[in-house]
């Protein structure tokens, strides 16, 4: 049965695919296409529905569909360290190095989010600090910013604006390509009011999206066997490796096309891999 050919149907479905595929290679390597298929999958839901959707939030066994989708304030930190942006040099590096983080929201005197301030904004002025010598006369637009950068006194001359920030009630996926688009590794959360009420790392926002392998398993094992082919659940066992599923053990024909179609429409299966035997 090793030669079946794919069941699932349409451009998004993930392949059957043979022994020694996509299942062997390093733990972490698919990560950033499961992210990026996770997001571009959410948005397309949400154009043909025009609900916003994150993956892996499906509805009852058998269905398509989609139920209410994680929000921003579900995983966001709650911390509002920032730097005003009359902060001086010295004030910001102290922070960033009491915060533990790369980067710091600028909030002016009511709270609300001016930009972001990072170490690499820092490095120019930095340098400058150490060695006392000035950049060389502007040239592209890349020498123009750290010029810039190494003369600037606050935190507002230093930082990255205008502010890019994310609502509490948006979705993940809308947080996560806001992400990938301003390439911030940490993300002001900011309310109507544009005060700062949290942040929302990036790495937080591709754990949502994306599931690990032990999740996808759980799935499939307690949701798929066990309540849409009760029949297989003792003559069947999966195991997931970076999204590939490798489906083994003995099972009807008929059954064993219809389970791996199953598994294939499963949210973050990357491929099918089928060692299936005739029962």
């Amino acid at each position: 049965m090793n030669e079946r050919v794919n069941p699932a149907s349409g451009a998004d479905a993930p392949r059957v695919v043979r022994e020694g595929s996509r299942a062997d290679v390093p733990q972490g390597q698919h990560t950033l296409p499961r992210y990026l298929g996770a997001v571009a999958t959410a948005f397309a839901r949400q154009a043909a529905t025009g609900k916003a959707a994150a993956p892996g939030q499906q509805g009852p066994p058998g269905s398509d569909t989609e139920t209410t989708p994680l929000l921003v304030r579900d995983v966001m930190d709650r911390s509002t360290a920032s730097v005003s942006g009359d902060d001086s040099f010295l004030a910001i590096a102290q922070a960033l190095v009491d915060a533990g983080v790369g980067s710091l929201p600028v909030t002016d005197a009511h709270g609300q989010v001016m930009g972001v301030v990072s170490e690499s904004d820092l490095l120019a002025k930095a340098a400058v600090e150490a060695s006392g010598h000035e950049p060389g006369v502007r040239g592209p637009l890349v020498r123009r910013r750290l010029h810039d950068s190494a003369r600037a006194r606050t935190a507002e001359d230093l930082m990255t604006s205008p502010a890019i920030t994310v609502h509490p009630e948006a979705t993940v996926a809308e947080a996560a390509w806001l992400a990938s688009l301003s390439r911030l590794k940490r993300l002001p959360v900011s309310d109507r009011e544009g005060r700062l009420v949290g942040v929302v790392r990036r790495n937080v926002l591709l754990g949502a999206l994306v599931r690990d392998d032990a999740g996808i398993r759980e799935e499939i094992e307690s949701r798929i066997l066990a309540g849409e082919f009760p029949g297989a659940r003792d003559s069947v066992s999966v195991t997931v490796r970076n999204g590939a599923v490798d489906v083994s053990g003995r099972l009807d024909p008929g059954e064993a096309q219809r389970l791996l179609a199953r598994i294939g429409r499963v949210a973050d299966v990357t491929d099918v891999v089928d060692h299936l035997m005739s029962a």
